[in-house]
């Protein structure tokens, strides 16, 4: 069989609110995918789920992992239980057996960020899905270094509990020549550790740089920064039965809707076989 996998970041709840959600709904009843892992979602006290009008509840479970919330005056403060605030969601066709948020190292005064890790029953077997949203500064790339680190020995302590290669993916904030990315692809070593990931743009031999932060999107373009890629699909190494093969991978949520772009961020969307 084969899992169709999606990964946004959703630029939180910026306006226009109501347009973009209904962009990012017809996407993904486009897509069809099978797991979604969303970035940049809030979740309030007051009732409002932003993943609840993102996914039809007739068809997804999900699970939401906050990273940090506000306190009274608007300031940030970590988040390392349920609840409401910003943070990733897993979405999944197939129940979520269970899940955790574990907290990511970070510099002081830093966003908090976590990653949350969860196991889908899925009919090839129990598959270990991780989505994160890293340190976002240009200049703090020695942050994210700590964070894939910690990030990888998380995804492969959930991997054990699976029967299929783990996915690992989200909005990295790291452009592939990146040391963190290096790392995370098997290129570079770690406080003498190394890994390895299939990334599966590159895997997939995609015939173009497939930036997500791509300043043709409006709602990107006033950043000032370059064209990059910086949201990934990454996926462990294929069994012996080729579970995990990449199959395809492409961008996703990459056109408007009546000048209405799904986010500032585009998509990535890929076919993996289970």
């Amino acid at each position: 069989m084969g899992a169709r996998i999606v990964t946004l970041n959703c630029w939180n709840v910026s306006e226009p609110l109501v347009e973009r959600v209904a962009v990012i709904r017809a996407g993904l009843a486009a897509l069809a995918p099978d797991v979604v892992a969303f970035q940049e979602i809030i979740v309030r006290d007051d009732g409002f789920d932003q993943g609840a009008l993102l996914l039809d509840a007739a068809r997804y479970f999900r699970v939401f992992g906050p990273a940090f919330r506000w306190d009274g005056d608007g300031g940030m403060l970590p988040h390392d239980g349920d609840g409401g605030g910003f943070g990733n969601l897993i979405g999944s066709v197939w129940p979520i057996v269970r899940s955790e948020v574990r907290r990511l190292p970070g510099g002081d005064g830093d966003e908090p960020r976590t990653a949350i890790a969860a196991l889908l029953e899925t009919p090839a077997g129990v598959l270990p899905v991780v989505t994160t949203h890293l340190d976002w500064e240009r200049d703090h790339g020695c942050v994210r270094e700590r964070q894939v680190i910690a990030l990888d020995r998380f995804a492969r302590e959930w991997a054990r509990g699976g029967d299929l290669p783990p996915i690992l993916l989200g909005d990295f904030n790291a452009r592939p020549d990146a040391t963190e990315m290096r790392y995370l692809r098997g290129l570079a070593s770690l406080d003498g550790r190394s890994t390895y990931w299939q990334d599966a743009w590159e895997m997939a031999g995609a015939p173009h740089p497939g930036f997500t932060w791509d300043n043709r999107n409006r709602f990107a373009s006033y950043a000032g920064e370059p064209n990059q890629r910086i949201d990934y699909i990454l996926v462990g190494h294929p069994d012996d039965l080729g579970r995990g093969r990449i199959e395809t991978a492409g961008l996703a949520f990459e056109e408007p809707s009546a000048g209405v772009y799904a986010s500032d961020h585009y998509g990535v969307v890929a076919d993996v076989r289970m």
